[in-house]
């Protein structure tokens, strides 16, 4: 059983906590982000940390007290520092270019992909075959990194494809003669 719950989450300098019932509002540097917690959770604010506090024992409450501090501290890291998030494009003319705001690729399509960036996500080519996803919701920047891997897995045979940085691609043999 996991007590992540019992840390507290430190409140940096710069940083705005509002408590209002159940929703909790981070403003910082960055930006602002709002969440509303679980009813089973008690959010207090003392001395420059949040603390979080089970209402019942119950197996959901146990697993929303874990689970609501780490994404208050994902808040709290967002508006401070922010995240981001790495791709690479492998292939022979597989590549990626910035269009005004828009991310365009090219991946082996007759066409180019291109890819708006959502609301609190920029994107950032540093070299053609890199794509730099940030913004100050972790699970939004996640979450558009998994949908621009998902125009072009990688794939086994050759390792073609759009991977996160660092990621190992299970390579398996051709076929023989």
């Amino acid at each position: 059983m996991s007590r992540i719950g019992k840390k507290a989450v430190a409140i940096p300098t710069g940083v705005t906590v509002t408590l209002d019932g159940q929703t909790v509002t981070v403003k910082g540097p960055k930006g602002q982000l709002a969440w509303t917690v679980a009813e089973e959770i008690e959010v207090r604010q003392e001395n420059g940390e949040l603390t979080l506090v089970k209402r019942s024992d119950t197996t959901r409450a146990q697993a929303m007290w874990g689970l609501s501090r780490t994404l208050l501290s994902n808040m709290v890291t967002g508006v401070t520092t922010g995240f981001e998030r790495t791709l690479e494009l492998v292939g022979v003319g597989y590549r990626a270019a910035m269009k005004g705001q828009a991310l365009s690729m090219q991946l082996g399509f007759s066409h180019d992909v291109d890819v708006p960036p959502p609301a609190g996500i920029s994107f950032a080519v540093p070299k053609q075959t890199e794509i730099k996803i940030s913004g100050i919701d972790k699970q939004q920047v996640g979450e558009t990194a998994a949908r621009i891997r998902r125009l072009r897995p990688p794939e086994p045979y050759k390792g073609k494809g759009v991977r996160y940085a660092g990621e190992q691609v299970r390579r398996k043999e051709g076929k023989k003669k």
